[in-house]
């Protein structure tokens, strides 16, 4: 049986009983948005793949790190962010696991570190002592931004002398072009607007570091998991399904479904900026994650000296066991 019909056909008997014997599973799910923009689990609901399972919106956020540890302390449900900050978290003792890959980067939808035309800036060097602007630290933007700064052969006592500075991404095009940026990252919608009016060049990209990468994942609390296997796996594949349309839809049907939602849901935004939504920027089908995703950021973490050796092991930090793309049985 289908997990949503499961799920359905459980509720209707009262409610699925968690795996350790606890009581009911949960029907609905916590979780923060993105202003002007749409998540994929509101995607998933709106095309009715989450069946009985409810989402319940509790704010809007701008930084990954603050996203999955407010799910590891169970103010949320569920939470993403940079896959780096997921080693983090989990290194730090928190019991949380991905279970779903959400975001990247590819040749339509990418993060670039931007100056203004007449910038002096030119190199990596040219950094030194300058503020760059990020949505917050410890996440995907500082990891290029040092990647990029050590791959051009800066010191670490030289590229602690870079300034990062923490500001909202709907602030940086402005601050950038007033000055009180140096440099500033930008991506998605806000990249793709502020380029389009002109004077800002690229120093470089993530995705010219990395290549076409899944950049971030979606985490949920072990114990979470343990008592709600049957909403959890509804969860994923609805999350998982979602992903997978935007990556086989026609770019103006994904828009246009977008407008739709942002009108339904009525939070008095401005849906403007999904006009120039382009792809998911995920590279596994339908969000399957693979190891070298985690790797990359286990590898590069111990390098900083940000975990130590042993503190994570890559077998715990995910799972693609609720993905029905894993094993290519989606329907």
């Amino acid at each position: 049986m289908p997990s949503v019909l499961l799920l359905a056909a459980l509720t209707a008997c009262g409610q699925a009983e968690g795996a350790t014997g606890g009581g009911p599973e949960v029907t609905e799910l916590r979780y923060q948005g993105s202003p002007g923009a749409v998540t994929f689990p509101e995607l998933a609901a709106d095309l009715g793949y989450l069946g009985d399972v409810k989402l319940t919106w509790v704010g809007n956020t701008t930084s990954g790190p603050q996203d999955i540890q407010s799910a590891a302390t169970g103010q949320t449900d569920f939470g993403g962010a940079f896959n780096g900050a997921v080693i983090k978290l989990r290194a730090a003792g928190a019991p949380i696991k991905a279970v779903i890959g959400y975001y990247g980067s590819d040749d339509k939808s990418y993060n670039g570190y931007y100056v203004r035309d007449d910038s002096p800036i030119r190199t990596a060097r040219d950094l030194i002592g300058k503020k760059i602007g990020v949505n917050t630290l410890g996440a995907h933007h500082e990891a290029a931004i040092k990647e990029y700064l050590r791959r051009e052969g800066l010191t670490p006592g030289e590229i602690e002398q870079v300034q990062l500075v923490v500001i909202p991404p709907a602030g940086t095009e402005q601050a950038l072009r007033q000055g009180q940026l140096d440099a500033g990252t930008l991506g998605g919608v806000l990249k793709d607007k502020a380029l389009e009016r002109g004077g800002l060049r690229p120093l470089f990209t993530d995705v010219q570091l990395f290549g076409p990468f899944t950049a971030g994942s979606v985490v949920l609390r072990e114990d979470f998991i343990a008592r709600n296997p049957t909403t959890t796996r509804v969860f994923v594949e609805a999350y998982a399904k979602a992903i997978h349309w935007t990556q086989t839809r026609p770019r103006e049907e994904v828009v246009d479904r977008f407008r739709q939602i942002i009108a339904r849901r009525g939070r008095s935004e401005d849906s403007t900026a999904v006009a120039y939504w382009k792809s998911s920027g995920v590279t596994g089908t339908g969000g399957v994650i693979a190891g070298k995703e985690f790797q990359t950021w286990i590898d590069w973490l111990g390098r900083e000296g940000e975990i130590e050796p042993g503190d994570v092991k890559l077998a715990d930090l995910y799972t693609n066991v609720f993905n029905p793309y894993a094993k290519g049985n989606a329907s």
